[in-house]
């Protein structure tokens, strides 16, 4: 019972501590900084040697399932007769063309 009692007190004080009321009174202000560039360190670089990528083995991993309700699409095709025109086409015979090449 006293270790009821004390959880009790110690949970009544912090709900008294936390429940306070805060207003603001004024604005505050940020403070002024300046900061100025620098610069990068200059550095040369010169290959010493070959490199050659690393060995790696990878074994294929597996993808989460869904179960995705799709819609249920209804395709249905009719065959229909269409009437086409009738193009005449007259050839030119073999002696004018002869003609138009000289």
């Amino acid at each position: 019972m006293k270790h009821l009692t004390k959880i009790f007190a110690v949970s009544s004080l912090a709900l008294a501590a936390s429940a306070c009321d805060v207003n603001k009174t004024e604005d505050g202000e940020m403070p002024d900084v300046d900061v100025e560039s620098g610069e990068l360190p200059e550095y040369e670089v010169k290959k010493t040697d070959d490199g050659k990528m690393p060995d790696i083995d990878v074994e294929g991993g597996e993808l989460p399932e869904y179960d995705v309700d799709t819609v249920d699409v209804d395709v249905r095709t009719e065959t229909k007769e269409v009437e086409v025109p009738v193009v005449d086409v007259d050839m030119p015979e073999d002696d004018e063309e002869d003609d138009i090449d000289n």
